[in-house]
């Protein structure tokens, strides 16, 4: 089967499965810390890892970077899971770092004893101010030469609980010249006495760093192509240093690949940053609909198409860019147009009263749940001489270029229902128009052979007597400048007073009892969907998106 490779990493892939290598073997990783829920960003590369093992018949395995318990929980564990599920991927297997803390360790002591790694005294500050700029090379450690035997007792001490978080690091010992800042005798080992792991509780004290943990990890589960996003590009040829002093030469090692990695306008993609606005109750929750997370975009209403197709659109690059907002909510309201019911919703309602139709009739009319959809089918709406409409669908004193309801004896269509003329309203005590009055043309029907009769402009209602309350929680973007990372604010001020609106409104009883995650196009008014915080009696819906893109 011939398989076209949609980016630069595909072709990697491709050309690798032709010339047979890894004995023609494909298999990636993806690898979050559990430190936090999965954000847009992550859908990236989740969608690269997983799509593109699955494009060309290969494995993804889903290993979680466990290695530092101070900011780990199963919480995220469970979150991760569930956000890939939801996407639509499958893994093969499921790792963790922490399943190789021995033979990392093993790895470490055989460094150890190879003059390739020795336990650092110094402080922090002292280590960072050691290791030079990138014009000047760095100061080698007064540790740096001490006898291996006093390593390893120092290396299995550092694991013993004695010692306390800070007081001793294991170094790998490479070049304190190198231009690469990260082989200045970059940190394997630090100590963590204070935060049990959430899989292996006290039995280790000393966590491997990253760099350390990552590529042999790789190493361990057999993976072919290790993609990570650019600011791992530095980081590589420590990830190949590590691999090369245990790997067999010219047999089997993994190799890493960087793309771009997705910044959207109008938010934050820093975990750190979104933890704080969940712990500072600045949101409602890592699935607070403003927030770019995962869980916060499903429960938005966007769905796993909308997100795939957006970022099957941007697309994989060797650059940074920053991508317009507008182009996620133009992806969500490209699927959504095609699976969401219109239903007519009154936001700002005042009343109508047909003066000639028949008192006491309610008839049923019939209303099309999706003409982008063939299988969507009809629903019946009741229909009688009074009504709400949109306060805005009327104007009393009107210009000429305004065609909807005004007095004067211009003709409106109501939705799939007749052709009106207002003929005048009625206002309170201080002015406001309270009800509108119109009569109708009985032979106007939609649907009927007088129903085809053209007007300038159609307005939506719902019946007066048979429609429900429900709550509107109408979302805007998080932050009020498009960079807000760039600023030179704390990030937390520029977040925007109006992203979140709650508003009550009018909507016909046959969402009243949708599920959470049902999808609806309130005709005039956006893409809603279903919020978890819908009761009987109180149905709930978050705007996914408006109708049209946002002006700037």
């Amino acid at each position: 089967m011939d398989i076209q490779p949609n980016n630069f990493i595909e072709d990697i892939i491709a050309k690798d499965l032709a010339e047979g290598a890894n004995d023609g073997r494909l298999q990636t990783r993806f690898p979050p810390e559990p430190n936090g829920y999965l954000h847009i960003g992550h859908a990236k590369a989740v969608c690269m890892d997983f799509g593109a093992a699955e494009k060309f018949g290969g494995v993804c395995n889903l290993r979680f970077d466990d290695t530092n318990p101070t900011k780990e929980d199963v919480e995220y564990v469970d979150a991760i899971k569930e956000d890939i599920n939801w996407l639509g991927f499958k893994w093969g297997n499921i790792y963790y770092a922490s399943d190789y803390f021995q033979q990392l360790w093993d790895l470490a002591v055989k460094l150890i004893k190879d003059g390739k790694a020795y336990v650092d005294e110094q402080s922090a500050e002292e280590i960072a101010r050691q290791k030079g700029t990138p014009t000047e090379k760095g100061e080698e450690s007064p540790y740096r030469n001490r006898p291996v035997e006093e390593n390893l007792r120092l290396f299995e001490k550092m694991n013993s609980g004695e010692v306390p978080d800070g007081a001793m690091v294991l170094r790998a010992k490479i070049d304190m010249a190198s231009p690469n800042m990260h082989f200045r005798d970059p940190i394997m080992y630090r100590i963590i006495t204070k935060h049990p792991h959430h899989r292996t509780g006290t039995k280790w004290k000393a966590y491997p760093m990253y760099d350390f943990a990552h590529g042999q990890s790789d190493y361990f589960e057999g993976v072919t192509h290790s993609i990570c996003t650019l600011e791992f590009v530095v980081h590589r040829p420590l990830y190949d240093w590590f691999i090369d002093q245990f790997a067999e030469p010219g047999g089997y090692r993994p190799h890493q690949y960087e793309f771009n990695r997705l910044n959207i306008t109008y938010t934050v993609m820093s975990k750190r940053k979104l933890l704080q606005l969940v712990q500072e109750g600045l949101v409602a929750g890592w699935d607070d609909p403003r927030m770019p997370t995962i869980c916060g975009l499903r429960r938005r209403g966007y769905t796993p198409e909308s997100i795939r197709n957006f970022i099957g659109k941007i697309g994989y690059t060797t650059y940074e860019a920053t991508i317009d907002l507008s182009l996620l909510e133009a992806a969500a309201r490209e699927d959504l147009k095609q699976r969401s019911t219109r239903v007519c919703a009154i936001f700002d309602p005042v009343k109508m009263v047909i003066t000639n139709y028949p008192e006491g009739k309610t008839e049923k009319l019939t209303r099309e749940n999706n003409p982008d959809d063939d299988n969507a089918g009809d629903r019946e709406v009741d229909f009688s001489g009074s009504i709400f409409i949109e306060r805005s669908d009327f104007m009393e004193n009107a210009p000429k270029d305004f065609f909807r309801l005004t007095p004067g004896g211009r003709e409106v269509r109501l939705k799939s229902a007749y052709i009106v003329q207002c003929t005048g309203c009625k206002k309170d005590e201080n002015g406001n128009v309270v009800e509108v009055y119109c009569t109708y043309d009985p032979d106007s029907k939609s649907g009927t052979e007088g129903g085809s009769r053209k007007v300038k402009s159609t307005i939506n209602w719902i019946d007066s007597g048979n429609c429900v309350e429900a709550e509107a929680r109408l979302y805007d973007r998080l932050f009020s400048v498009e960079d807000p990372s760039a600023s030179d604010q704390d990030f937390r001020e520029l977040l925007n007073p109006e992203s979140l609106q709650v508003t009550s409104f009018l909507v016909e009883p046959f969402v009243a009892d949708a599920r959470p995650m049902e999808h609806f196009q309130f005709l005039k008014q956006g893409y809603f969907a279903v919020d978890k915080d819908s009761t009987p009696g109180h149905p709930v819906f978050n705007r996914t998106v408006s109708l049209k893109e946002k002006k700037k």
